[in-house]
């Protein structure tokens, strides 16, 4: 869609700085190098969609962040980037996950000024 329309794209990976869940805070306790695996895990994903881009032919600039609310940091990130468009996907996280999780994808949507994509 990038290459299509000559757009640039912002790739942006916001690991939570905190867990809000007791049980991701036992984990955490429990597995103190997790924490540090998923800002790895993060700079993997942003890596990849870097290759996709630049394979595609596509500007692609990519950030990480820590936040202890991701849909504030997305939507800060897309503001102070001058973004035309936030794409964001849809897990479709259901029960009791869904809710106490929460859905960062409504969050955007329903805070954004800047248009927002959801791709499921």
């Amino acid at each position: 869609m990038a290459k299509a329309m000559n757009a640039n794209v912002t790739a942006l990976h916001v690991l939570p700085t905190s867990r809000e869940n007791s049980y991701q805070i036992d984990i955490l306790e429990s597995e103190p190098d997790r924490y540090s695996a998923s800002a790895e895990c993060a700079l993997e994903y942003l890596s990849f969609v870097g290759r996709v881009a630049r394979a595609a032919g596509v500007e692609c600039d990519l950030v990480h962040v820590t936040s202890d609310q991701p849909f504030k940091a997305i939507i800060k990130t897309a503001q102070n980037k001058k973004c035309d468009l936030i794409l964001m996907a849809s897990h479709g996280r259901r029960g009791i996950e869904g809710f106490l999780l929460g859905s960062e994808t409504q969050k955007v949507l329903t805070h954004s000024q800047i248009p927002v994509l959801v791709y499921r």
